[in-house]
C-alpha cells in the first residue's frame, strides 16, 4: 500500500511539473537589444548586422527588399512576459535601408547608443 501511494505522489508531482512547463512559451530567440541604436542606415551591411545580432530568426521580402527579423516573444503563467522584434530591411546591395524595433519594455527603447561591436 505504501508503494502505491509513493507512486501516486511521484505521478502527481510529474503532472504538476508538466502543466507548469506547458504554461511557459518562447518563440524566436533572444538578441542584444542594446545594440539596436547602433544600426546605421546606408552604412551597415548584412555581415555587420549578423555580427551585431547573429543569424536572423526569419527572413522575407517587403516591397521587394530583403528583410531579416529578430524576434523574442515570451509568455508565462507567472505573468513574466515580453515582446521584442527587430526588422531590418536591406537594399539590393545588401546595405541597411531601414529598420524598425518594437518592445513592450520601456528600458529597451531608451535610444541610448552602446559601444558598437567591432567589425
Amino acid at each position: 500500500m505504501k508503494r502505491e501511494s509513493g507512486v501516486a505522489a511521484v505521478l502527481s508531482i510529474l503532472v504538476i511539473l508538466v502543466v507548469l512547463m506547458m504554461g511557459c512559451v518562447t518563440v524566436g530567440k533572444d538578441f542584444p537589444v542594446d545594440q539596436v541604436p547602433n544600426i546605421e542606415i546606408g552604412v551597415h551591411s548584412k555581415a555587420n548586422i549578423e555580427k551585431l545580432f547573429g543569424p536572423p530568426w526569419r527572413t522575407g521580402l517587403e516591397d521587394g527588399q530583403l528583410t531579416w527579423t529578430y524576434g523574442d516573444y515570451k509568455r508565462s503563467i507567472t505573468g513574466d512576459e515580453h515582446n521584442r522584434d527587430l526588422v531590418v530591411r536591406f537594399n539590393e546591395d545588401g546595405i541597411v535601408s531601414s529598420y524598425s524595433f518594437s518592445s513592450d519594455k520601456p528600458e529597451d527603447t531608451s535610444g541610448q547608443k552602446k559601444p558598437p561591436a567591432e567589425f
